[in-house]
């Protein structure tokens, strides 16, 4: 049996969202992506590098009174993302978009720090919550 070819990495990322334009401005906004395809009012994909990010309005479900099931936003069929993570050129880069952000009023996480590896990061939260890192990493930094 022979071998798929390589892949040429994690390119498209796809979240759920309960408020599309907020969502927007978060990673137009502030963050610097572009908008590459908005196909209808629910769904919007947008651009950073060679990076797709697809936003889907959630679709709330009605329960069986006809009310609508808040707890079902939270109810992601099982999954559990840890964080996306937004790659710098620079360690100086994280620091700058650190400052950036909270003068924006982002919810910060973390501070910027230096890991072992020569990694620099921090995180912060979109605006539901997801957890975003803007990190510089050695390895891949340098190949963007």
């Amino acid at each position: 049996m022979s071998s798929p070819p390589i892949p040429l990495g994690l390119r498209h990322v796809a979240l759920v969202v309960s408020d599309l334009a907020a969502a927007e401005q978060f990673y137009v906004g502030l963050l610097g992506f572009s908008v590459e395809w908005r196909p209808d009012p629910d769904n919007l994909y947008l651009r950073l590098g060679a990076d797709n990010l697809a936003l889907h309005r959630y679709q709330q479900k009605s329960g069986t009174d006809g009310e609508l099931d808040e707890h079902a936003f939270r109810e992601r069929r099982g999954q559990h993302l840890e964080h996306i993570g937004i790659v710098v050129r620079l360690p100086d880069d994280v620091d700058s978009w650190a400052s950036h952000l909270k003068q924006a009023g982002a919810q910060m996480l973390s501070e910027p720090r230096t890991h072992r590896d020569g990694a620099r990061s921090f995180y912060c939260k979109d605006p539901d919550g997801n957890a975003v890192q803007i990190l510089f990493h050695p390895p891949i930094s340098s190949q963007t």
